[in-house]
């Protein structure tokens, strides 16, 4: 907590049997908090230090960083158990998308975009954990890796390897829109796309053209079981349709192509982001009042009943008939006055 009151959290990373691929990492990541800091939609690094061990050994690397209330892994945890709402999908969905078009525009790929990677602080998604982040050359799209990368459920096509490992991996910014793909498809239906699948049968279906991924045409709730091993418990009484707009989008960001994948800027204007909730009716205009001449006036139900009873009293105290028809207007016309005085 400094000064003003404000609390920071501190990342605490033993460098005891950490090798030098690793060490590069952690370095790596604070140079390119350093590089995109004051960005709003990324998390701030206040200070970083390696502390030496006793002894002679490695020690600790000490990060001090913003403070997240929550990261977006577990609010999508408690968001799940109810009904769809592409109001909240589409204003965390905006953020998230504005954070990496962030370090796009540096020439940064993230590699590894989770929901567990988006923390929330006062409110606002930032992006963190840029451990194996790494800048693109200037005079390429892509980058090269030596090994496979990233969180299997968020993984893109072109990072995972061919079965003799031979191949050098291409990455760029197309592999991150895949993994946030992913992401929105967590958001839409509650779970990754290829979650039902094992590791083993994720790594082959995530390349493989000829696995079509699922689009439900609805988005129903689950609440997970208390007890292991028991499948999660859809709620389909709580079931919402989904736009084709947001079914489009999904599809756009997990095409098995990089090149056929849409852009961070297109993303961005897709107008369905600043929908309301699908299926909510338009707002009821207000009744138009009728146009009413100098000697007219409503009667509401309230007036009404107020000359009945007056009506009911003057025929008790006299003889109605005795007054003719001019007398009776009169007397009527006074006591709408009165009431409309009244109201």
């Amino acid at each position: 907590m400094n000064n003003a009151n404000e609390i920071y959290a501190i990342k605490r990373v033993s460098l005891d049997r950490t090798d030098a691929e690793t060490m590069n990492g952690y370095m790596n990541e604070i140079a390119l908090l350093k590089r995109l800091s004051g960005n709003s939609r990324i998390i701030k690094l206040v200070d970083s230090e390696v502390k030496p061990g006793p002894g002679g050994t490695k020690g600790h690397l000490m990060l001090v960083m913003e403070c997240g209330e929550i990261d977006f892994s577990r609010l999508l945890q408690d968001q799940q158990k109810e009904p769809l709402n592409m109001v909240w999908v589409a204003y965390y969905w905006q953020q998230m998308l504005q954070a990496v078009h962030v370090i796009h525009e540096e020439k940064i790929v993230h590699s590894d975009l989770k929901p567990a990677n988006f923390v929330l602080v006062r409110g606002q998604l930032k992006l963190i954990d840029f451990g194996i982040a790494n800048a693109i050359a200037n005079d390429t799209t892509n980058i090269q890796r030596d090994h496979q990368i990233g969180t299997v459920n968020y993984m893109s096509p072109e990072t995972i390897e061919l079965p003799d490992g031979m191949r050098r991996l291409k990455v760029g910014r197309p592999s991150d829109v895949w993994s946030l793909g992913c992401i929105l498809y967590q958001m839409v239906y509650g779970h990754p796309p290829f979650q039902h699948l094992s590791v083993y049968q994720k790594m082959k279906a995530i390349p493989d053209t000829a696995h079509a991924i699922e689009f439900p045409e609805y988005a129903v709730p689950t609440l997970r079981s208390g007890s292991a091993g028991s499948p999660p418990k859809k709620l389909d009484h709580l079931k919402r349709r989904i736009s084709p707009d947001v079914i489009a989008c999904m599809k756009k960001c997990l095409s098995r192509n990089p090149k056929e994948r849409v852009t961070i800027p297109e993303l961005l204007e897709q107008e369905w982001l600043g929908m309301k909730e699908v299926g909510e009716p338009p707002a009821p205009e207000p009744p138009r009042q009728p146009e009413l001449a100098e000697d007219e006036t409503i009667i509401n139900p309230y007036y009404m009943r107020q000359l009945l009873q007056y009506g009911i009293r003057l025929g008790q105290q006299q003889n109605s008939a005795d007054m003719n028809p001019e007398d009776l207007l009169r007397e009527a016309t006074r006591l709408v006055a009165e009431l409309k005085a009244i109201a």
